[in-house]
């Protein structure tokens, strides 16, 4: 990943984190040691599904730049349905406390989000690749 994507990504998944552990803290005090353990799974599938996102959206950018649109709205279905496969598996758990688990993933997908949208607006990409020099036309 070049630098640009590292910093996005570190920007996005820190603040994450951050908001997973305080959510942690919290569903443990209020669900117990269940709670802290779903606030943890949903930190992890939120950092894990978009990141790997990201990761994907980046290089689709790259090498099908006519494709990023489409690509970025099949990706965030196709998240959105493994979020509920990934529901679907684990809805009458005993691993964890499912509300919790709810809470903190829609908590820390929407930190994500701001995060992310963030990262991009402070960045500063170039949206023409330069050409190098010495080369002639």
């Amino acid at each position: 990943m070049p630098s640009n994507d590292v910093r996005i990504l570190a920007q996005a998944a820190v603040p994450t984190a951050a908001v997973g552990a305080i959510a942690a803290v919290v569903s443990g005090v209020v669900a117990g040691g269940k709670g802290a353990v779903g606030a943890v799974v949903a930190t992890l599938v939120v950092i894990l599904f978009m990141g790997l996102g990201l990761y994907i959206l980046q290089r689709t950018a790259k090498s099908l730049p006519h494709l990023f649109q489409a690509m970025g709205l099949m990706l965030y279905a196709a998240q959105i349905l493994l979020l509920f496969i990934f529901l679907a598996a684990f809805k009458n758990t005993t691993l964890f406390n499912p509300r919790a688990f709810a809470i903190s993933l829609v908590v820390g997908t929407l930190v994500w989000i701001a995060a992310q949208t963030r990262a991009h607006m402070r960045s500063k990409i170039l949206y023409v690749e330069p050409e190098k020099s010495g080369h002639s036309s």
